[in-house]
C-alpha cells in the first residue's frame, strides 16, 4: 500500500528540490529542519542507548559477582533477558507500538523499564538468595517486556516523522544517535564504577569488577530524565501536529485466518531466508555482551579490565561515523550487497582474536566489527521498514528480529562453559581457539547470503522494484 503523506511546513523545502531527486545536502536540510516529533523520539532512542548498552555491558559480571550466579549461569539469564527482549518485540511489543501510536508506546515502555531496572539493581540487598536470585530474573524480565515495546516504538517514530526524501537518513540517524548515547554511557561507566567501589575501600584498577551497581544506578537516574523529558514535551498536539505519515492501526478484515496466515511475512521464503541467514554472524553481536565482558576481566591485566567499557565503547564510536557515511554512499546499492559484504567484514574481524590477548589487537578487532556493523545494520532496519504495509510497521520488526532471538538465546547456552573451557579464570587459558570456533560460525552468514543472492534478488513486487 503506497503511504498516505501529509504535506508539512516543518519538512517542506523550495519547489525546485522537491521536483527533483535531492542530493544528499538537500536531505540533511530537511532532516534537521524536521519536526519535533523525530527529536523527541531520538531523545529516548539517545537515553535508551546510554542505559540499555551501559547495563548489557556489565550484566553478566553483576549476576556472577552481586546476585551470586555461576559463569555458566550468569550468561545463560542474561541471553535469558536479551533474548526476550527480541521475543517480545515479536509476539507483542510491535503489535502494542501500533495500537497505542508512538507517544503512548514509548510512555509505557520506558515507565516498565524504570522499574525493572530499580528492582534489578537493589536485588542483591535483599538478604537470602532465593529472593535476590527471584528478583533478578523477574527484573530481567521486566526490563524486556519494556524494551520489546520500546524499539518497535522508536523505529515507527522514525517511518511516521519522516517522508520518503528522508528516510533512509532518517534510519541512519536512528541507528547513529543511539550509538552516541552507547558512547557516552561507556566513558562515564568506568568513572561510576571507580567512584562506588572507592566508597568501600576498593580499587577497579585491583578488582575489575568493582562497582558495578555505581554506574547502573547512573543508568537508571537517566532513565528517569529521559521519561520526565517525554511526558512534559511530547504531547499529544506535538504528535498530531508534527506527523507525516498517518500512524494506521491494523484493523480485522473479513479474510479466513487461512488466508491471513499466508499473509504473514514468515510464509514468504525468501524474507525467510534472508534473515536467517543472518543467524550465524549474529551471535558475535551477542557474544559482545556474553563473552567479552570476561575474557577482557580474565585474559588481560587488571588496568585493560578496569576499563573494558572503554574498549567497548569504541563501537558506537565507529557506528556513529560510519553509519551515516555508509548510508549515504550506498543509499542506491541493494541491500543483498551491502550485507554480504558488512557480514563478510564482521566475521573476519574474529580472526584479530585468535592469537595470544593483545590490546592492540582487541583494539583492532572492535573497530573492525564495527565497521562491518556500521555497512548493513541501519540498511537492514529500512529493507523490513520498507516493505511493511502501514499500521504494520512494528508486526514486521518483530518478526525480522526472530532470528536475533534465536541468536541470543542460543549463544547464552554455551557462552559460559566455552569461557570456563577456554578461559578460566586463574588456570591455563586458550582463547585462540575460542575465537576460531566463533569464526567458523559467523562466516557461514556471508556464505549463504553470496549463495543465495540471485534468488534474493529475484524477489520483484507489482511495481517492478527490486526490494531485496
Amino acid at each position: 500500500a503506497t503511504p498516505h503523506l501529509r504535506k508539512d511546513s516543518r519538512l517542506s523545502t523550495p519547489e525546485t528540490i522537491a521536483e527533483r531527486d535531492p542530493g544528499l545536502m538537500d536531505r540533511l536540510r530537511i532532516l534537521f529542519a524536521a519536526s519535533r516529533g523525530f527529536w523527541l523520539v531520538n531523545q529516548i532512542n539517545f537515553g535508551d542507548g546510554i542505559a540499555y548498552f551501559g547495563f548489557l555491558a556489565l550484566m553478566t559480571l553483576f549476576m556472577e559477582r552481586d546476585v551470586g550466579l555461576s559463569t555458566n549461569l550468569a550468561t545463560t539469564a542474561i541471553s535469558f533477558f536479551s533474548g526476550m527482549v527480541t521475543l517480545t518485540m515479536a509476539l507483542g511489543g510491535g503489535w502494542v507500538s501500533d495500537r497505542l501510536g508512538v507517544r503512548r508506546a514509548l510512555t509505557v515502555a520506558v515507565s516498565v523499564i524504570l522499574l525493572g531496572r530499580i528492582f534489578f539493581v537493589g536485588s542483591p540487598l535483599l538478604g537470602t538468595e532465593l529472593l535476590i536470585h527471584g528478583m533478578a530474573w523477574t527484573s530481567l524480565l521486566v526490563m524486556a517486556v519494556g524494551e520489546g515495546i520500546l524499539q518497535p516504538a522508536l523505529y515507527s517514530g522514525v517511518k511516521v516523522f519522516t517522508d520518503k526524501r528522508t528516510a533512509t537518513l532518517g534510519y541512519a540517524f536512528l541507528y547513529s544517535i543511539m550509538n552516541v548515547g552507547i558512547a557516552a554511557g561507556a566513558w562515564i561507566s568506568p568513572k561510576a564504577r571507580e567512584w562506588w567501589a572507592g566508597r568501600g575501600g576498593v580499587a577497579t584498577t585491583d578488582d575489575p569488577a568493582a562497582g558495578i551497581s555505581g554506574a547502573f544506578w547512573f543508568f537508571i537516574i537517566i532513565t528517569l530524565v529521559m521519561l520526565l523529558v517525554h511526558l512534559n514535551f511530547f504531547t499529544r498536539r506535538v504528535e498530531e501536529r508534527d506527523r507525516v505519515e498517518e500512524e494506521v492501526a491494523p484493523t480485522p478484515t473479513e479474510s479466513s485466518w487461512i488466508e491471513r496466515l499466508k499473509n504473514l511475512p514468515i510464509m514468504d521464503s525468501r524474507f525467510l531466508f534472508f534473515i536467517s541467514i543472518l543467524l550465524p554472524v549474529r551471535t558475535l553481536f551477542a557474544h559482545q555482551f556474553l563473552t567479552m565482558p570476561h575474557y577482557v576481566t580474565r585474559a588481560f591485566p587488571p588496568e585493560v579490565g578496569a576499563k573494558w567499557e572503554w574498549i567497548n565503547g569504541l563501537n558506537p564510536l565507529v557506528i556513529v561515523i560510519g553509519v551515516p557515511l555508509f548510508a549515504m554512499f550506498t543509499a542506491r546499492k541493494k541491500v543483498v550487497d551491502m550485507m554480504i559484504v558488512g557480514t563478510t567484514v564482521t566475521a573476519l574481524s574474529t580472526l584479530l582474536l585468535v592469537t595470544a590477548p593483545n590490546v592492540k589487537l582487541l583494539l583492532a578487532y572492535v573497530i573492525l566489527f564495527s565497521l562491518g556493523e556500521a555497512m548493513w545494520s541501519s540498511r537492514f532496519l529500512e529493507y523490513v521498514a520498507d516493505i511493511a504495509p502501514p499500521g504494520r510497521v512494528g508486526i514486521y520488526m518483530g518478526v525480522a528480529n526472530i532470528p536475533w532471538f534465536l541468536a541470543k538465546m542460543t549463544t547464552g547456552l554455551y557462552a559460559g562453559r566455552m569461557l570456563d573451557m577456554f578461559v578460566p579464570a586463574g588456570a591455563e587459558q586458550s582463547p585462540e581457539t575460542l575465537w576460531w570456533i566463533y569464526f567458523a560460525i559467523a562466516i557461514i552468514s556471508p556464505i549463504g547470503l553470496i549463495a543465495g543472492r540471485k534468488w534474493l534478488l529475484a524477489r520483484v513486487h507489482n511495481d517492478g522494484v527490486s526490494q531485496a
